[in-house]
């Protein structure tokens, strides 16, 4: 990839990362918003909202674990590896200021 490519292509992968970051505060609030309300299904002028509640199980296998006698020799048999990648993007304010 060629660098003004490059540079346009991390800018903008940051910039909508910013965008998704206060989109998801906001819908975090009008969600903390809609808590009290019953479940059932509500209508807005453009959308409507199902709101389902549900059992949701969660086993401890930490607990499990303990309880039968952990080992590293049996984690390291079920354990396996995977490469990753993170993309951290961060804002240089001093440049944004600037434009």
């Amino acid at each position: 990839m060629a660098k003004t490519n490059l540079t346009t292509t991390i800018d903008a992968y940051g910039t909508l990362s910013a965008q998704i970051a206060e989109l998801t505060k906001q819908r975090d609030a009008l969600k903390a918003a809609l808590a009290e309300i019953e479940a059932g299904k509500h209508e807005g002028e453009l959308f409507t909202l199902t709101i389902a509640e549900f059992p949701v199980e969660k086993t401890d296998w930490k607990a499990i674990a303990e309880k039968v006698g952990f080992s590293h020799q049996l984690k390291a048999a079920h354990t396996t590896e995977r490469q990753d990648r993170r993309l951290t993007p961060q804002a240089n304010v001093a440049k944004i200021m600037a434009a």
